[in-house]
């Protein structure tokens, strides 16, 4: 399955917000882009627990609000807002750690839908080792699952290792990181830092050297 790597990293809508939470500091970031399905069709691939699997990860639990989920190998946590077909919010918890996701849908013209995600979390020294791009990185690999997903619904789902060692995913994570530390930079972290940051998370995410 072919992936365009400029168009997918220009698709995608990328802003850093530093401020507080219960009055501790948190970094928080947005990743948007839009899809060509309806906001019902992008709903239920991003909530019901038959499609999430094929462009994300496979997920149990009560997936309903108040319910608890865990997605196989990775975070879990409770679903604290749930608002079909426009708003869902859960707590991230992984590695002891608890940070905030919220998903957001909204139509866009007809016939399309566009996707708000929004993570925050405390910072830390491992934002001030990898910055954003250590959960935008990331996120934005699903995205482009998710994307794949909805353009090609009866297709084997992307092998994410594999995209990742290929020489389009390397460009992709690079192009995403380099992306994410500017965005920091436009939040006021510091340019030297951000971008040292954002070559830490390439190499993370790549297994290359940085």
């Amino acid at each position: 399955m072919s992936v365009d790597v400029e168009s997918r990293l220009a698709a995608a809508e990328r802003t850093v917000a530093l401020q507080e939470r219960d009055g501790r500091p948190v970094g928080a970031i947005t990743l948007g882009r839009s899809f060509p399905v309806p906001q019902e069709d992008l709903w239920n691939a991003l909530t019901n627990g038959e499609r999430i699997p094929q462009w994300f990860l496979p997920v149990t639990g009560e997936l309903e609000l108040g319910g608890r989920y865990q997605l196989e190998g990775n975070a879990g946590g409770v679903i604290t807002a749930c608002e079909p077909p426009s708003f869902y919010a859960v707590t991230w918890e992984f590695a002891g750690d608890t940070s905030w996701v919220e998903v957001r849908c909204s139509p866009e013209g007809t016939g399309a839908a566009h996707l708000e995600l929004r993570h925050t979390a405390l910072l830390s020294p491992h934002w001030d080792e990898y910055g954003p791009g250590a959960t935008g990185v990331g996120w934005e690999l699903a995205l482009v699952g998710l994307a794949l997903h909805l353009d090609w619904p009866d297709e084997p789902k992307l092998d994410g290792e594999a995209f990742a060692a290929s020489p389009e995913g390397k460009a992709l994570i690079k192009g995403s990181a380099e992306a994410w530390g500017e965005a920091g930079i436009a939040a006021g972290e510091e340019p030297d830092a951000a971008r040292a940051a954002a070559g830490r998370t390439a190499a993370f995410y790549t297994g290359e050297s940085n």
